[in-house]
Formats: C-alpha cells, sequence, structure tokens
C-alpha cells in the first residue's frame, strides 16, 4: 500500500476545512476584518516550509518521506525546529482556519497535526535513529520535535 505523503494530506484536511465551515459552522470566532490576520500564519509557514526544503536541496540530501536521509541536516530552520517543513504545513492550516473564522474547521489542523506526529515524523525519527545514532540523539537533546 502506498502511503498518502503530506502534500497530499495537507490538501485532504484542507478541503474538510472547507466542507467543515459550508456544512458544519458550529460557531463564528474570528469575524471580517479579524479573518485576514489568518495570513500571517500562512505567510509564517511558507516561509518557514520553504527554507527547510531549501536546506534539504543544499545539503543534497532526501527530501521524501519514508525514504533514508543522506545527511543529517541541524542547520537554518532546523535549529529551531526538528520538522520545520510538517510546521509549515500546520501553520498555513492554522491561517487557513482564521480565514475561515468558525471553529469546526479545527478539526483538519488537528487531524494533521495528529497524523503527522504520529505516522510520518515518529517513522522518520526512527529512521534518522537508526542511521545517525548518537549525533541524531543530541540533536535532539536540543532541539524540539515542533517548536
Amino acid at each position: 500500500m502506498r502511503r498518502v505523503i503530506p502534500p497530499i494530506l495537507f490538501l485532504l484536511c484542507l478541503g474538510m476545512m472547507l466542507l467543515l465551515r459550508w456544512l458544519w459552522p458550529i460557531a463564528l470566532v474570528f469575524p471580517n476584518p479579524w479573518r485576514w490576520l489568518g495570513l500571517i500564519p500562512i505567510g509564517m509557514g511558507l516561509t518557514t516550509g520553504v527554507l527547510g526544503a531549501r536546506q534539504f536541496i543544499t545539503a543534497k540530501t532526501n527530501i521524501r518521506p519514508f525514504r533514508e536521509a543522506d545527511k543529517l541536516v541541524t542547520t537554518g530552520p532546523f535549529r529551531y525546529t526538528r520538522n520545520p517543513m510538517y510546521l509549515g504545513l500546520v501553520l498555513c492550516l492554522l491561517g487557513a482556519w482564521i480565514l475561515l473564522g468558525a471553529l469546526s474547521p479545527l478539526l483538519g489542523v488537528a487531524v494533521f497535526l495528529v497524523v503527522a506526529d504520529r505516522w510520518y515524523i515518529r517513522v522518520e525519527e526512527r529512521m534518522l535513529r537508526q542511521k545517525f545514532g548518537h549525533d541524531f540523539e543530541d540533536y535532539c537533546a536540543g532541539v524540539r520535535r515542533w517548536l
């Protein structure tokens, strides 16, 4: 069975958020014009994700999930978070939630966060631990998984 890659999960969660806003908005938590504040986390998320991806490309290491890394990247945004690309996607979803304005779409953010943490990150960290051993353990001791 092929695994769902993170960008596809992101799009599925975004679609879920749009459907929830339309079908089951619950409560309006961000009325206009405050909804436009959602552009801030979206901008932060895009920046964080792009910088993380660029760091992988610069290091010439594998960027695809569930594949063995060639190098342990600890520079750039990886100095602050072990998962800047996942964090970037979460920030984009948070921004979308604020733009949508209703409470129910927050479920899409939560689904992405849990699946990314449990399905992607844990598997990837297990692979990094096996390949890089103490170097990865030292890195984990100094840098948090999310923030």
